[in-house]
């Protein structure tokens, strides 16, 4: 998806779910990592993680969008645009945004099986197979890559 073509699914969202238009720019951001997507209360511009876009469901880009521009209308219209806010929340259940980006799957970089089990273990980071046993049957652990 382009930036053009996330312009025009934004301003279409806004349309259909919101009644109202979207007059400012929306745009993937790639430094974004933790979040879906940013509303900027300087300029009023929405950001949105391109790699989380890539590996979701049209679904869940919806729910992302419809997320971002209920911080973005309830602040047009001075009104409550913070998560905590009871304002946001009504509108966000409302409209059917999702209230928390869904996670991406991160690859592992170890990958420890039992002897015993065979139960595997994705780890980021290495482990002393010395020091660690399996949890279930505390077995052995080998590390396969």
């Amino acid at each position: 998806m382009s930036d053009q073509e996330l312009q025009a699914l934004v301003a279409e969202v806004s349309q259909q779910s919101f009644h109202r238009p979207f007059l400012n720019e929306a745009h993937f951001n790639p430094r974004l990592k933790t979040t879906g997507g940013r509303f900027h209360l300087k300029d009023h511009n929405l950001d949105f993680n391109p790699k989380l876009f890539a590996a979701i469901t049209r679904d869940q880009q919806l729910g992302i969008i419809k997320h971002e521009l209920c911080h973005y209308h309830l602040y047009q219209m001075h009104r409550g645009y913070q998560h905590r806010d009871a304002d946001f929340k009504a509108l966000l259940q409302a409209v059917g945004g999702s209230r928390f980006a869904p996670s991406l799957p991160r690859a592992a970089k170890y990958i420890y099986v039992c002897a015993q089990c065979g139960t595997e273990y994705r780890r980021q980071r290495r482990i002393d197979t010395r020091k660690y046993a399996c949890g279930k049957c505390h077995g052995k652990l080998h590390l396969m890559r």
